[in-house]
């Protein structure tokens, strides 16, 4: 009874196979594809899997990247099946004006990341972060409420903003300095210090909505890039994406 997870990013495909579809199951397989490699899955990382008995994924791509991947998982007899936020589940209730409308990443990221408080005995606001092609900056209330959140341009997509509008700027990635010196150190910083900034405005609308510190969470695939740089207490967590996923399908079981 095999659960085959799937992210489909802006940029990459992430995906993992778990021995069930439960929360803490164990991870029988796991990769990741460029969306320009998606064509290769069938006949490479997937062909020697156990086919898997249920697949929930989420997308933000386009349309024909999400095509690609059904075609590729025609190899097995089973159904994809793609989440889109709601008006509330699994527990979390959807503050958006248009609930279908907020990006399935963020919405089973935040999913997961409740479900991982609420395992700790906890119940207090949160905010979640993901940090990727894009960041999103979550804030939940500890009713388990998304209360709304900020999206911005992760680092790659504002260099690349600044060079195409910026004549004659175009230098090699720099470091994170408090004052620098040179132009490429001062594009890394200034990207750097733009999120932290964010996330850390974020940090303080919540205590004064809640009246009460936030649990703040930090995932993604450029996460480790702002460990250094925060300046409010966080934890960087794997895979709130794939623990969320989890969460949805175990409790859709559940309520079947």
């Amino acid at each position: 009874m095999t659960f085959l997870a799937i992210d489909v990013g802006n940029t990459r495909l992430k995906w993992a196979q778990y021995e069930q579809a439960r929360p803490g199951a164990r991870v029988l397989a796991q990769g990741v594809e460029f969306l320009d490699h998606i064509d290769r899955l069938a006949e490479g990382p997937w062909r020697t899997l156990t086919p898997p008995s249920s697949m929930l994924g989420c997308v933000v791509a386009d349309e024909a990247a999400k095509r690609q991947v059904q075609e590729q998982m025609e190899l097995w007899d089973v159904a994809p099946s793609w989440v889109v936020a709601s008006a509330k589940e699994a527990g979390l209730v959807n503050g958006y004006d248009h609930p279908n409308r907020l990006g399935s990443d963020r919405w089973v990221a935040m999913i997961g990341a409740l479900h991982l408080m609420l395992k700790r005995g906890e119940r207090r606001p949160l905010v979640v972060v993901m940090v990727g092609t894009a960041v999103t900056v979550e804030a939940i209330d500890a009713s388990g409420r998304f209360l709304g959140g900020f999206i911005l341009p992760g680092h790659g997509i504002m260099l690349r903003a600044l060079e195409s509008g910026t004549a004659g700027l175009s230098v090699p990635t720099g470091d994170v300095r408090e004052f620098p010196t040179n132009t490429s150190d001062a594009l890394t910083s200034g990207g750097t210090y733009a999120i932290a900034g964010a996330v850390e405005r974020m940090v303080q609308h919540v205590r004064q909505h809640s009246g009460a510190e936030p649990l703040c969470l930090m995932t993604g695939g450029a996460g480790w890039k702002m460990a250094p740089s925060m300046s409010i207490q966080f934890e960087l967590v794997d895979n709130l994406i794939f623990d969320g996923l989890l969460e949805i399908a175990h409790f859709r079981a559940l309520n079947a």
